[in-house]
């Protein structure tokens, strides 16, 4: 019988802790009688720049990583030139690559499995083509996973995933990733998550500790994924400043993005001197939940974080969200996979400025939002959830939930809260379109 080995696929220090915890609980637990697998890490280094960037088995805290697999592997290396979130194998190639990746990787006639995050796109879905019959296994690397399949997936990788593992971030909630081919949720122990980051936390001694009570900023840097210009970015964190200042927090903590660039941490250190409170810059790249454990703040601020749900359901922090707002307004095209991530951000996390009169959204309506949001996100992947998306637009499309929606699509897919049907022939009337047009005109020259 072949050995096997199973290859684990990480791009993230997020994601390698989730799996190191998950091999931890016995998520990949060998059958009776089977000799243990191979473990071998395959680092993906997806940012713009690579060559510049370190990828996650050289970042501060991997070490005590290392030991749970038998080696470490580097898929830029495999492909080099290609950059890791570009290049996918032509079909007629697959044969030669995988013979190729066999010979380099000494798998021999070894049986592969796969773990893999985001297996819709690249790099995860060109591993998953080039192992044409290995079987797969997805985790989650944040809230992704509780939003649809990003893209239609070929049936010939879909139909090979066996589970999706994910961290209980939204206590209650299943994801909705890959169910279109019934694959099961499975829970990682949120015990175990936080064992591995307590072993990740002592590894790094030199961390600096937070000021009591402190406030801690997360930047996520949202311009890189042209969702807000440099300017407005800037402009976002210098509130999560202001917010905290206005909720009692003397000190402010900065965490940026580890690829952000340093004018943000230096308009921050502008606004801190205006408001004569003590700012520190963490410019050294690690979790944030290293932080939680290390020297909790007083208080996290972020846009839609996955460390704001870590924070709050695994540490007891208090949370705050900005910038949500005006960020799902923002997102293109509506299925942009970070929608649902904003969308729970917005719904069950309080607003950082308040004012509002804003609550949370009703825990017992969560489900239902999230099966029309993905809805109306992925109508052909996931017809099957139309009657829950009317159904919960028909109760509860309101000024709280109206910002989850676009009535533009609501109308193209025929749902509630859309352009009423008798109604729906006036974005095609030329006629209504040069009414518009016209008094838009008066409207302007009355301004003048």
């Amino acid at each position: 019988m072949p050995r096997t080995t199973r290859i684990f696929c990480v791009s993230t220090l997020y994601g390698a802790a989730t799996l190191a915890a998950a091999l931890d609980s016995d998520c990949f637990k060998e059958r009776g009688g089977e000799e243990p697998a191979r473990r071998l890490l395959l680092v993906f280094n997806n940012s713009a720049t690579p060559e510049t960037t370190p990828p996650v088995d050289e970042m501060p805290g991997f070490e005590p990583l290392r030991g749970h697999f038998d080696t470490v592997l580097s898929w830029n290396e495999a492909i080099r030139p290609f950059h890791p979130g570009s290049w996918t194998p032509r079909a007629d190639d697959i044969p030669l690559f995988e013979r190729y990746l066999r010979l380099l990787w000494d798998l021999g006639d070894d049986r592969v499995e796969l773990v893999v995050e985001s297996i819709q796109v690249t790099p995860a879905l060109s591993v998953a083509q080039l192992f044409t019959d290995a079987p797969v296994d997805v985790y989650a690397d944040g809230l992704m996973s509780y939003g649809p399949t990003r893209n239609k997936l070929d049936p010939l990788v879909g139909t090979r995933v066996r589970r999706l593992l994910h961290l209980d971030l939204v206590p209650g909630l299943t994801p909705m990733l890959l169910t279109e081919f019934d694959v099961p949720a499975q829970l990682v122990p949120t015990a175990a998550f936080l064992k591995v980051l307590g072993e990740l936390t002592a590894s790094l001694p030199e961390l600096p500790l937070l000021p009591d009570n402190a406030a801690l900023l997360l930047g996520q840097y949202l311009s890189a994924l042209n969702i807000l210009s440099p300017d407005e970015e800037e402009d976002l964190h210098v509130r999560m400043m202001r917010g905290a200042v206005e909720r009692g927090h003397r000190s402010v903590v900065f965490k940026p993005h580890p690829t952000a660039p340093a004018r943000y941490s230096r308009a921050l250190e502008t606004e801190a001197e205006k408001l004569g409170i003590d700012l520190v810059v963490l410019d050294v790249p690690v979790l944030a939940e290293v932080l939680f454990e290390k020297s909790p703040p007083g208080l996290v601020v972020g846009c839609f974080s996955t460390a704001l749900f870590t924070a709050s359901a695994f540490y007891g922090l208090p949370v705050a969200r900005i910038g949500t707002e005006a960020l799902l307004d923002r997102l293109t095209p509506y299925q942009n996979s970070n929608r649902v991530p904003a969308v729970l951000a917005d719904a069950l996390i309080p607003d950082l400025e308040g004012g509002k009169g804003e609550d949370t959204v009703p825990a017992d309506t969560l489900d239902g939002l999230v099966n029309a949001v993905g809805f109306s996100m992925q109508p052909q992947i996931y017809p099957s959830l139309r009657p829950a998306a009317e159904r919960y637009l028909s109760r509860h499309f309101a000024d709280r939930t109206r910002r989850y929606f676009k009535r533009k699509r609501l109308t193209s897919l025929g749902l509630p809260g859309g352009i009423p049907e008798r109604l729906a022939f006036l974005p095609r009337s030329s006629t209504a379109r040069r009414v518009v047009r016209r008094a838009r005109a008066i409207k302007k020259a009355v301004k003048r």
